[in-house]
């Protein structure tokens, strides 16, 4: 505890924005204190504070050693900020499984040249910037936003063991993982994890080594067993456009396969329809024209899942963990 102690204190002291993030993390970790507050990302919501056990904490990263078989001594990055759950959570799995972490400066592009890693973890952007030299990495994980279809193709060319993960803060990051590299369609649940659907059709944790309550989430699944279940979307973005109803995760999967920037959908206020569905993309708006008729085209795209409009945003609005901040890059649109 006291050579943390130290390395937090010289983190704080003279490193770098990002290293001194990590080193209040590790000096919260060593206090006497048996609870950590932990911000949410803010990116399904307004960002709130949770208050974590760290008993529970280890309890999560013990999960995922079992999971992925990560015995003591294999090297692991830590690439993500640890102003965040998922960040954090690299730290403590170092810690309790006594891996050896190096860490890096969050970035789109991550990877240090001609270093090999067993375990890593990434969002999607990281993984599609990093696919030239995901050779030298043994298990990724991927989390903060849905994995795009182009980007599953791309992973199962690689050689690396590669993961979509399921969670949020709330969950001390995943729960659930979808094997991309073996085509998997659904998530298989960790040990000590069980589920179920309330009567919105929305996911039901109940995970007792990580949370003393039952967590009711707002995640549309479909369950496939008492361990396993499909991701549809969020109830809370439903958009109600004349009386249909559309969910946008869906919709952005099937549009995923003819758009390669970033993009989502969302519903902007109408006065005929109640709600618009519009796209907004991140690139250069002179493709606009050819975009739409793309679309028209996509068979799997029904006729009230084709955007009214579409507009184009420089760079999106995002937040401190780098996931795209819906709300702010709307605002900025309109």
């Amino acid at each position: 505890m006291e050579i943390l102690r130290q390395v937090a204190d010289g983190l704080q002291k003279k490193g770098e924005p990002f290293e001194k993030a990590i080193g209040g993390f590790l000096s919260d970790w060593v206090s006497d204190a048996p609870t950590l507050a932990v911000q949410t990302s803010g990116s399904t919501g307004e960002p709130k504070t949770i208050v974590l056990k760290k008993e529970q904490m280890i309890n999560s990263a013990k999960a995922t050693g079992e999971y992925f078989d990560l015995q003591p001594k294999k090297k692991a990055l830590l690439c993500l900020p640890s102003t965040g759950i998922a960040g954090k959570m690299m730290l403590v799995r170092a810690m309790v499984l006594g891996l050896h972490l190096d860490y890096v400066e969050p970035s789109s592009n991550p990877l240090p040249n001609n270093k090999d890693y067993h375990f890593v973890a990434m969002v999607p952007l990281q993984a599609e910037n990093s696919l030239d030299r995901l050779d030298g990495v043994g298990k990724l994980i991927i989390g903060g936003a849905p994995v795009a279809p182009n980007l599953r193709v791309e992973l199962k060319k690689q050689s690396v063991e590669a993961y979509e993960t399921y969670g949020m803060t709330e969950t001390i990051t995943h729960i659930a993982v979808k094997k991309i590299t073996e085509g998997s369609n659904y998530f298989e649940t960790l040990p000590n994890v069980s589920i179920k659907q309330d009567e919105r059709g929305c996911l039901v944790i109940d995970a007792p080594k990580i949370s003393d309550e039952r967590i009711i989430t707002n995640d549309l699944v479909e369950l496939i067993s008492e361990n396993q279940f499909t991701w549809l979307g969020r109830y809370d973005s439903i958009i109600n456009s004349g009386g249909i109803k559309l969910v946008p995760e869906t919709i952005e999967e099937k549009l995923s396969s003819i758009i390669e920037s970033r993009f989502f959908v969302a519903g902007i206020p109408d006065e005929t329809l109640g709600q618009k569905l519009v796209l907004v993309v991140e690139g250069d708006p002179t493709e606009a024209q050819e975009l739409l008729p793309s679309i028209k085209h996509i068979k799997t795209l029904s006729k009230y899942e084709v955007p009214k409009a579409i507009y184009f945003v420089k760079a999106f609005k995002e937040t401190s963990t780098q996931k795209v901040d819906r709300k702010k890059t709307l605002e900025e649109v309109f």
